[in-house]
């Protein structure tokens, strides 16, 4: 099975020089964790709710825009990838999302959530989780 065929493809994203308080409201009103930062199609970014906790509102930054928290060195997967790779992936460099893709233009986004879609996927799935998680507790 393809990225294609279970990533979102209906994302919201942000900008880099969005304020902090603008992000954290998006996220709050679509109830999501995370959000690509794209300029001009390109993601550049991603911002997570963690990333407003710990790099802002922790340090009393909150009024930082978007580009001074956000994680720069972005993962991101084809949507001709397997689910398997994108599990791979997510395992390897310790996320639970990913970006798709396609021609330098971003296409969707997959979460770890969504690669339980077969036995084969749900197992893989299961392994990143396992991975991400032990590394977040040592």
């Amino acid at each position: 099975m393809k990225v294609r065929d279970i990533m979102s493809s209906n994302i919201e994203s942000c900008s880099s020089q969005d304020s902090l308080q603008t992000v954290a409201s998006k996220m709050k009103q679509l109830n999501i964790g995370a959000l690509p930062v794209v300029e001009n199609g390109q993601v550049t970014g991603m911002i997570t709710d963690r990333d407003v906790t710990i790099r802002a509102v922790a340090d009393d930054n909150a009024n930082k825009n978007v580009e001074q928290v956000m994680t720069h060195n972005v993962v991101s997967v084809s949507p001709d990838a397997s689910v398997e790779e994108a599990a791979q992936l997510m395992a390897q460099h310790q996320i639970r999302r990913l970006p798709v893709v396609e021609n330098g233009q971003i296409v969707g986004m997959v979460a770890l959530g969504d690669l339980s879609v077969s036995e084969k996927s749900n197992e893989k799935a299961g392994e990143a989780l396992t991975q991400i998680s032990q590394q977040n507790i040592q």
